[in-house]
């Protein structure tokens, strides 16, 4: 049989899962929610974590855009934007050492050997550090940073006794991030420059295997209350590990990187 369609290639980055497309000729239905939406889920469409599409850009080598399963686009996505870098190196789209356009700014990447990159991140911004927040008629401690996007830390003793698709939905929703709301980490130290790192994403509305973005706010939150040290080792819920560092600034940390896997699943053509 002849297959038709637009090409699709499925990715993940430590396990946080998802589909990209080259569109560099902009035919993807991007105000078709119910069509992402369709795509991204499992049993349905192809299923993902997220749709990714790379497009033109005038200033960079190329555009990313990330649209997470329910349709609703955002900023940035750490994971993803190594996936996308892998793909545009291979694709002959951008060098070995690149830069690639997103709603967050300008991200560089640097592709370390086949699955692994290195992600130069936007600068991290609005640090807030041991802010009280009432959830659910209690006083919790939380650590806020937007590291691409937005993000809660908190930091617990036990990150797996944490049920937090209930803690993290009900800070997400919170009306202190209203409207856009924000995603939600829980970090555990498990010695001097390592942390365990469960995330709640917002868009998936659940826990993820990994996010990227997350995974560089536990890491600064972590270094900025001293404790841990630079370059900091992250495990993240689906085991794998990746790598954090960035720079303590006198405005506060700066120079973020975010260094992991980037991983081929399988690809195929999709229909529109």
């Amino acid at each position: 049989m002849t297959q038709s369609g637009t090409p699709f290639w499925k990715m993940h980055g430590a396990g946080n899962d998802f589909i990209l497309i080259d569109d560099r000729d902009e035919t993807f239905p991007v105000d078709n929610n119910a069509r992402i939406e369709e795509i991204a889920t499992p049993k349905y469409g192809i299923g993902s974590e997220g749709v990714i599409l790379i497009q033109p850009s005038e200033s960079a080598d190329f555009r990313m855009r990330f649209f997470n399963p329910d349709g609703s686009e955002v900023e940035m996505c750490g994971n993803g934007a190594r996936c996308v870098a892998r793909l545009a190196h291979e694709q002959g789209i951008a060098p070995k050492a690149m830069q690639f356009d997103t709603v967050a700014g300008v991200i560089g990447a640097k592709i370390v050997s086949e699955d692994v990159v290195e992600l130069a991140m936007t600068e991290p911004k609005d640090l807030e550090l041991n802010q009280t927040l009432n959830v659910q008629d209690q006083d919790i401690t939380i650590h806020y940073v937007n590291s691409g996007v937005p993000h809660v830390v908190i930091q617990l003793d036990d990150v797996e006794e944490c049920d937090l698709q209930t803690l993290g939905a009900a800070i997400r929703y919170h009306e202190r991030f209203a409207p856009a709301g924000t995603n939600v980490n829980i970090i555990e130290v498990l010695g001097p420059d390592h942390l365990r790192v469960r995330t709640y994403e917002r868009g998936v509305e659940a826990e993820t295997l990994a996010c990227g973005t997350g995974i560089v706010a536990s890491g600064i939150v972590a270094g900025s209350l001293g404790l841990v040290s630079t370059p900091v080792t992250v495990t993240c819920a689906s085991g794998d590990t990746l790598l954090v560092n960035y720079h303590q600034g006198e405005a506060g940390p700066e120079s973020a990187t975010l260094t992991g896997p980037a991983v081929h699943v399988f690809s195929g053509q999709i229909d529109l």
